[in-house]
């Protein structure tokens, strides 16, 4: 079911998340139409069009290079005009040298007005008396264009030239530009590079290759690109990225990823030999613990606990972690830097572990030509307990591992030519039970106590929303909940203690609402209090019309959810309708649900099952749940009707 991993991250648990989005993720753009496929609806005007983008990449034989880029942007509506006129250009500060070489707005009749020194803005991070930065040295230069108007033209064009390379002897990048719906009126690609140096070189999803050639000792490759007519993209599920599907190009000097996986190795083993201190931290921490997987735990959540994320992760000049007295005096580090001192740690408890590199971003499958931009984060694996843990991503229990790497292939540098993969969702593995037991008085006030049981990822993720709460704010808690929906309410609420890192959770709330229900009136069964993941939530996908026209794969979950009502009526009411029974089964998901009143009291069940397991389904698969779904909704939305 495509929707459910949103749902369930997005609320409370885009704070877990955060910290492995830290690293660079790929351009999501829209792919580019077939040559083959039926002709599509012209697309809506765009409000401003590039009408050229020039890029020159110059490689020297170290692998440091020179990036030479010029956009030119054309002002079609006045709605554009303001966004026109702002451009931002980041770079390492450290690591490469900024040149601009024109900006200027090229009026409709032909004049040119340069932009002048003071409208450019610079920001960089750096140490304090001109020290160097520690954590982190991304510059951004932004560029103010003056008097820009519809039917004007921006130009930006400038050169980045870094001083050393990523990697020793090696250069590799790739680039996607928009799709079937985006115009372009002139694309060109260019690298120069040593001929000596063995690389692959591949254009896609449109882009034509000019030449590729060997003049001098270099190697010239060049690729072409325009859409100058636009059609309507109706791909609109981007949350499995195929790169090669969209115009764009790759370029990389490494033979296969197993080859990135070893120039990682070489810079990073080194760092994770564990010191004198990192030994006796790791007896401190581990301390009355025997069985590997318990000090092997401890390890981790003092690593995930202790030390904050900062700084680059992979990315130009910051592929070599951080000395371990550094990170451990600072309390501070990128995802390379949790990786190698928890490998430290566990080194020196005589735990096996290594580090691997994967992409934290919407990519499932890796790319033809190996980049390095396609692994952007580095997280741990334990060979003895079979486990991958992420140390980087704040709140995630051992064991588990966040949503953005999970199912998607590793580059173990412990076994570089090994095609392994970190493990999907387990089939019902998200949970929640709840129970509410409501008492309706004739005013329309409700007394009631709801409680709530959680597994995997909600119970994740409302630890996370929890876990700082204090026992004062816990007293106000079901108050301000209510108070936000303009209703007036008194209670308390109690919950585990969220501190820990784990996968389940329970909590409980009792209130008295005032006037909360309509007299006479009618209502649909639903949660009364806060939970992350209602039965409603798993027939997200309902309402999907698009994926009738949707192609290619999408991410998605799944779980259980089961919702317990019972709910009592003052006896001067009459209950004269409730939903109906309903029992619906769709391969391994099913949905049952059961009313009954008795009386002045109303008992009710609702267990939906989506055994979806992930993270990555056909749109075939979720087409079918997409079915099953709209089947279910409107028996939650079914109501109690009742009358004085």
């Amino acid at each position: 079911m495509p929707t459910i991993v949103l749902r369930l991250s997005a609320a409370i648990a885009l704070s877990l998340l955060a910290a492995a989005a830290g690293a660079q993720t790929t351009q999501n753009p829209a792919p580019a139409a077939s040559a083959q496929a039926p002709k599509a609806k012209a697309a809506e005007a765009e409000p401003m069009r590039i009408e050229r983008l020039h890029v020159d990449y110059r490689v020297e034989p170290n692998g440091a290079y020179a990036e030479r880029r010029e956009m030119a942007v054309k002002v079609l509506e006045e709605r554009a005009v303001e966004s026109a006129k702002h451009r931002s250009i980041g770079y390492s500060a450290s690591l490469q040298r900024l040149d601009v070489i024109a900006a200027y707005t090229q009026k409709a009749d032909g004049r040119r007005v340069e932009v002048p020194k003071s409208n450019y803005q610079v920001e960089t991070n750096e140490g304090r008396a001109g020290g160097g930065p520690a954590f982190s040295d991304q510059a951004t230069t932004s560029v103010v264009f003056p008097d820009v108007a519809v039917g004007d033209t921006v130009v930006l064009d400038y050169r980045l030239t870094a001083t050393q390379p990523m990697f020793d002897g090696h250069f590799s990048e790739i680039e996607s530009f928009g799709g079937s719906e985006r115009y372009y009126g002139d694309v060109r690609v260019r690298i120069d590079a040593p001929a000596a140096m063995t690389a692959q070189a591949r254009g896609f999803g449109g882009l034509k290759t000019v030449r590729d050639e060997v003049a001098g000792g270099r190697r010239l490759i060049e690729w072409s690109y325009q859409n100058r007519e636009p059609v309507e993209d109706e791909t609109n599920d981007y949350s499995v990225y195929q790169v090669e599907r969209f115009p764009g190009f790759a370029f990389s000097t490494f033979p296969g990823y197993a080859d990135i996986a070893r120039a990682y190795a070489a810079r990073a083993l080194p760092k994770a030999e564990p010191s004198a201190r990192v030994r006796k931290l790791a007896d401190e921490i581990a301390a009355g613990k025997i069985a590997p997987r318990e000090v092997a735990q401890a390890l981790y959540e003092w690593v995930s606990t202790q030390i904050n994320y900062g700084g680059n992760c992979i990315g130009l000049g910051a592929v070599v972690p951080r000395d371990q007295a550094f990170v451990l005096d600072n309390r501070l580090g990128d995802c390379k830097d949790h990786a190698t001192l928890l490998q430290a740690l566990l080194s020196a408890k005589g735990i096996e572990s290594t580090q691997a590199l994967i992409n934290a971003g919407n990519v499932y499958s890796l790319p033809s030509v190996p980049v390095v931009a396609s692994v952007n984060h580095v997280l741990n694996y334990l060979p003895g307990l079979d486990l991958y843990v992420d140390a980087t991503a704040k709140g995630i229990p051992f064991g588990e591992l966040p949503a953005v790497v999970a199912g998607k292939p590793v580059l173990r540098i412990d076994r570089p030519d090994l095609a392994a993969r970190t493990p999907g969702f387990a089939p019902l593995r998200n949970r929640q039970r709840m129970v509410s037991r409501l008492v309706i008085l004739e005013d329309g006030s409700v007394k009631g106590q709801v409680e709530v049981e959680l597994a995997g990822l909600p119970a994740i993720s409302s630890r996370a929303g929890l876990r700082e709460l204090s026992a004062e704010d816990a007293k106000g808690l079901v108050k301000k909940m209510f108070q936000s929906s303009g209703l007036t309410a008194e209670g308390s609420f109690t919950q585990d203690d969220p501190k820990p890192l784990r996968a389940e959770h329970r909590y409980r709330a009792e209130f008295e609402v005032k006037e909360a229900m309509p007299m006479p009136g009618a209502f649909p069964l639903g949660p009364l209090f806060f939970n992350p993941m209602p039965v409603s939530a798993l027939t997200g996908s309902a309402g999907a019309d698009a994926l009738d026209t949707l192609t290619g794969d999408g991410t998605c979950g799944g779980g259980r959810s089961e919702e317990i009502y019972r709910i009592e009526f003052p006896k001067t009411v009459k209950v004269i309708a409730v939903p109906p029974d309903l029992s619906l089964r769709s391969g391994d998901s099913s949905y049952v649900a059961r009313y009954k009143l008795d009386g002045q009291v109303l008992e009710a069940s609702r267990v939906i099952e989506d055994a979806t397991a992930g993270p990555v389904c056909s749109n075939e698969y979720n087409r079918t749940y997409r079915d099953f779904a709209r089947k279910v909704r409107p028996n939650l939305k079914a109501q109690v009707v009742y009358q004085q």
